[in-house]
C-alpha cells in the first residue's frame, strides 16, 4: 500500500476535507500556469480563497503540498484503471489490460490540471527509496492486475510491472516533452513496447 499523503493534519469534517480539496485544486492550476519552481503556498492560498494558515495547517511547505497532489493523482489513476477493468470484467485479455493502463494515464496527462508536472511524484530528487513514485505506481498496478487476472501478485509480476512502469515513464516523458497531446508516434512505440514486454508474464 502507498504511504499516506504528507499531511500535517488529516481532515475529519467535510468542511475541512473540502478546503483541502480546494487547496490541491489551486496547487494543480498554478503548476500549469507558473511551474513548480514558481509555486508558492501564498499564491495557492489566494487562488483557493483560504487563509495562508489553512495551507500551513495541512502542509509544511510547497513540496509537501505537491506530494499530496501526486498522492491524489495516483489514487484517482488507480480508481480509473479499476473502473475500466471492471467494465471489461468479461474480457481478461492481456492487450485490454495494457491498453487500459496506458490510456488512462494518457487521458490524465492531457486533461488533468497539474498532472503534466506532478503526475505521481514531485519533480525533485527522491530522498528515500520508499518514496520513489514509480515504485508506488507499480505496486498499485500490480495489485489491480493480479485481482483482474485472478493471479497472485508475486515477486515476478511486481518486478515486471516495475520495469514496464520505468520504461513507459521514460518514453512518455520524451513523447510529452513538447507538451500535450504528446508525440503520437512515440506514444505508439510505448504501447508496442508494453504489449511485447508484459504479454508473456500477464498471460502466464
Amino acid at each position: 500500500m502507498p504511504p499516506p499523503p504528507p499531511l500535517r493534519r488529516t481532515p475529519v469534517q467535510q468542511r475541512s476535507a473540502e478546503r483541502l480539496a480546494r487547496i490541491l485544486d489551486a496547487c494543480a492550476q498554478l503548476l500549469d500556469e507558473a511551474g513548480y519552481e514558481e509555486l508558492s503556498t501564498r499564491d495557492v492560498a489566494v487562488r483557493a480563497g483560504v487563509p495562508i494558515g489553512s495551507v500551513y495547517r495541512f502542509f509544511s511547505d510547497k513540496r509537501a503540498m505537491a506530494a499530496a497532489l501526486a498522492h491524489r493523482n495516483l489514487d484517482r489513476y488507480a480508481e480509473r484503471v479499476a473502473a475500466r477493468l471492471a467494465e471489461r470484467d468479461q474480457d481478461r485479455g492481456v492487450g485490454v489490460v495494457v491498453d487500459v493502463m496506458l490510456d488512462e494515464y494518457l487521458a490524465m496527462k492531457r486533461a488533468v490540471p497539474g498532472f503534466a508536472l506532478v503526475d505521481f511524484g514531485v519533480p525533485a530528487t527522491v530522498e528515500r527509496p520508499g518514496d520513489d513514485p514509480n515504485h508506488l505506481v507499480a505496486d498499485r498496478l500490480c495489485g489491480l492486475l493480479a485481482a483482474h487476472l485472478g493471479r497472485t501478485a508475486d515477486d515476478v509480476l511486481r518486478r515486471k510491472v516495475l520495469v514496464a512502469v520505468e520504461a513507459a515513464d521514460a518514453l512518455l516523458r520524451l513523447a510529452f516533452r513538447a507538451g500535450p497531446p504528446g508525440d503520437p508516434q512515440l506514444v505508439a512505440e510505448t504501447r508496442l513496447l508494453l504489449h511485447a514486454y508484459l504479454s508473456p508474464v500477464l498471460a502466464g
